[in-house]
């Protein structure tokens, strides 16, 4: 399983980062029956974290959705495509405009 963890996890790649937080915060979160409003003060987040961490069954779940979120649904298997192995950059949402306008306006 080959993947291009400098570029999932690249500033320009927030989308990423972001589902991965989620898939790692939020089933611990409605396990335990918390919602963010419930951390109001730093006891309150370290008493979790001591929940969490003493909860095998957490923390099972936390690896598996961790994984679950890794593979690259547009490929087949659990690596990233060559193509996504070579690169060294985020490719932006511009580019791919840019490039389908480039195609009409050559026909």
């Amino acid at each position: 399983m080959k993947i291009n963890w400098k570029i999932r996890f690249s500033k320009k790649n927030l989308t990423f980062i972001g589902r991965f937080l989620a898939a790692i915060l939020v089933p611990v979160l409605a396990y335990m029956g918390l919602t963010v409003t419930d951390f109001t003060s730093w006891n309150s987040v370290y008493d979790a974290l001591i929940s969490y961490i003493s909860n095998p069954y957490l923390i099972g779940l936390t690896i598996f959705n961790a994984i679950n979120i890794l593979p690259d649904p547009t490929t087949q298997g659990l690596g990233d495509s060559q193509v996504s192995l070579d690169r060294e950059r985020v490719k932006l949402n511009t580019e791919k405009l840019d490039r389908k306008n480039q195609k009409r306006s050559v026909k």
